[in-house]
């Protein structure tokens, strides 16, 4: 059966989250044959993402797949015998959704990604729309009973490649910053987060250890943060989407934030601290636990996790310690490349859709 064509429909809700997954999988659906468009709200987010984009031209072609600025995809036709996705239950442009019904479209509503046991009995799932058209609900997650994660299959032999060269040869190459600027030996660690982290707790915990730790911030530092005691705060340009593993792979100790980093740090088969994206009624956190069950860490790192997404200083600045303490740091070491190694084994979430949508063609 042929590779069908992709329409993937983006709203950037907040960050870079919603357009760094989008773009993600719209070339990894690329790279597998099918003819991938992608129609964004917000063209300048994409293209801090990927600096190719260009915000000023509404219809692009960028690395096989053609980006769309979203108000023109009201003059465009859905795919024919194609696949339809909604990233993140964003509502389609009228006058592109009636075409779908005379299009034999697929429509997929992709989720956000989740821990959570329910997450596999609703993997799947069809709901029937008005337009008599059903929608399936897809679900990326950590289990074969959902639709995976996002990685490309070169993945593991590309880290390997580039963690047997000398790290801070890696980091000049990355940041352009002057050797002198560059890490000495010590503990190197990634900050990335939202601007409610407790980095106070952080930077305490950081500035009293006994050898010295590198902190790189893309972009810049939050405010306030600085160089104290053994911490060394190092800011360093934003890398676009296409650098960003080579950034975590340079790290013993990745804090990252939202959905497409964290699936990132995950394959670093690194220790990393999650931020996950904060809702109201404090909902995040039950959805954090879920996550933090399936990791298995050490309770040093689940504390710490827990510290940093209740924005507790206190807490993060006690647990930091804890966790980088020599047992629980080597237990936290290989239960991340032993989860990475199980995650590598099921199939990845393009490979997966791709597989679903051809699976519902047949039995159409």
């Amino acid at each position: 059966m042929n590779a069908p064509n992709f329409d993937i429909f983006c709203r950037v809700v907040d960050n870079y989250g919603d357009a760094g997954v989008c773009w993600r999988l719209a070339r990894q659906l690329a790279t597998l044959g099918c003819g991938t468009r992608l129609w964004i709200d917000d063209l300048s987010v994409l293209a801090r993402l990927a600096p190719e984009v260009d915000p000023a031209h509404e219809l692009q072609s960028i690395q096989g797949v053609q980006i769309g600025a979203w108000h023109a995809a009201k003059h465009a036709q859905a795919p024919a015998q194609g696949v339809v996705i909604e990233a993140f239950a964003c509502d389609l442009p009228p006058g592109y959704a009636d075409t779908m019904a005379t299009r034999d479209c697929l429509w997929i509503n992709l989720e956000y990604l989740s821990a959570e046991s329910w997450v596999e009995g609703c993997h799947g799932l069809p709901s029937l729309q008005a337009s008599g058209i059903p929608k399936y609900f897809f679900f990326p997650g950590f289990s074969p009973a959902t639709g995976g994660l996002l990685r490309e299959g070169d993945l593991s032999i590309r880290r390997q490649q580039a963690q047997a060269q000398d790290r801070r040869t890696r980091l000049q190459a990355l940041t352009g910053l002057p050797a002198h600027e560059l890490p000495a030996p010590g503990l190197v660690m990634l900050l990335f987060c939202y601007p409610d982290a407790p980095w106070a707790g952080l930077q305490a915990a950081l500035a009293q250890r006994d050898t010295p730790t590198w902190l790189l911030t893309p972009g810049a530092a939050p405010s306030g943060l600085c160089s104290q005691g053994s911490l060394r705060v190092l800011p360093i340009p934003f890398v676009p989407q296409a650098r960003f593993d080579e950034l975590l792979w340079c790290c013993d100790l990745n804090f990252v934030r939202g959905e497409d980093s964290l699936v990132r740090a995950l394959w670093t088969g690194s220790p990393l601290v999650w931020q996950i994206y904060r809702q109201a009624d404090d909902a995040h956190l039950d959805k954090l636990d879920a996550w933090l069950g399936r990791a298995h860490w050490p309770a040093p790192a689940r504390a710490l996790t827990r510290a940093w997404n209740r924005r507790d200083n206190a807490g993060v600045q006690q647990a930091l310690p804890q966790a980088l303490a020599a047992d629980a740091w080597s237990a936290w070491q290989s239960r991340s490349r032993e989860w990475s190694q199980e995650l590598s084994g099921y199939a990845d979430l393009a490979q997966n859709l791709l597989n679903f949508c051809q699976n519902r063609r047949r039995k159409s």
